[in-house]
């Protein structure tokens, strides 16, 4: 079965997203970034 999800990330690269999922024995077809929203200067 194939699944589709959307996550909300933060400091995080596709990289570092799809090695956590193999290491949980999840297998990744494919990380798609949709979009990146700029980072508010004032809540960092």
């Amino acid at each position: 079965m194939k699944s589709n999800y959307i996550l909300k990330v933060e400091d995080a690269k596709t990289v570092d997203i799809q090695k956590a999922l193999q290491a949980a024995n999840i297998k990744v077809a494919s990380i798609i970034e949709v979009h990146k929203e700029k980072e508010d200067k004032d809540n960092s």
